[in-house]
């Protein structure tokens, strides 16, 4: 865990998930200089960073120098947000599967090939053969709503999405190993002690100290939430999820009001 702790985060990703932590969050450059003073990074990066992310469409300039999210960076954050409503929209696993075909994809296509890696990773899809990418049917859209989730993403296209059930039992139970080696519930439980601590710890902490550990926490627990499987009963503990991602929830509220508070010092 050390490690993750110690990495600098890029300045792009920094300043667009803190505008895009809340609705109509706006903040002027030199607060972004100051964010950007607690984890090491330039003043002149984060400069040159507001300007890209400007030209780029991705925040815009509202008056007395403050920026906000402009329409591509709203886009980009709902995504990020999605998963707060993510369990609303799960059913009854009925031992059935949502499978992605994509042997009709062109492998040189270097581009189009990570796009489809990163949707199929977000929709927690499994390669359980050749081309073939599979996760239990347990949204409520069925295969449709997956098909949508995974064309919004970046999915070609191309690639054919379809429900599937009676597979023979060795490929049954092939497929429901898929997951095992993600040791989810352990993840649960050790994150839900990482959030505990952290949250008993925030309120002594220097404000610089809190605006900092928030971070990097919850920025850990909104990557692992936002890539979960969401898998049915019986593949996970499905209540001990519920645990994680409520207090992960809490976790992010917190965050919320100390950045609050961090960005509207003078």
């Amino acid at each position: 865990m050390q490690s993750e702790k110690e990495k600098k985060p890029v300045a792009r990703k920094l300043l667009l998930k803190l505008l895009g932590s809340r609705d109509n969050i706006q903040m002027n450059a030199s607060a972004a200089v100051r964010v950007g003073a607690l984890f090491g990074i330039s003043e002149n990066n984060i400069r040159v960073t507001l300007t890209r992310l400007q030209s780029a469409q991705l925040i815009s300039l509202v008056e007395r120098g403050y920026y906000k999210l402009g329409d591509k960076g709203i886009r980009f954050a709902k995504e990020i947000h999605q998963w707060r409503e993510d369990e609303n929209g799960l059913v009854t696993w009925q031992d059935d599967w949502v499978v992605a075909q994509t042997s009709t994809l062109p492998k040189s296509d270097k581009k189009q090939h990570r796009n489809n890696e990163r949707a199929l990773k977000l929709m927690g899809m499994k390669k359980l053969a050749n081309d073939v990418y599979l996760r239990p049917n347990n949204f409520s859209g069925g295969a449709d709503e997956v098909r949508d989730k995974l064309y919004a993403l970046g999915l070609s296209s191309k690639t054919l999405v379809f429900s599937a059930n009676n597979f023979d039992s060795r490929t049954q139970s092939k497929a429901i190993g898929l997951w095992r080696h993600l040791n989810l519930e352990t993840f649960y439980d050790e994150g839900c002690t990482e959030i505990e601590k952290s949250l008993a710890r925030l309120p002594s902490l220097p404000l610089e100290e809190a605006t900092k550990e928030s971070y990097v926490i919850g920025d850990r627990a909104l990557y692992h939430v936002v890539f979960d499987p969401l898998l049915p009963t019986p593949l996970v503990d499905v209540a001990m999820r519920e645990r994680y991602r409520n207090l992960v929830k809490r976790y992010d509220d917190a965050g919320a009001q100390i950045w609050h508070q961090f960005l509207n010092q003078h």
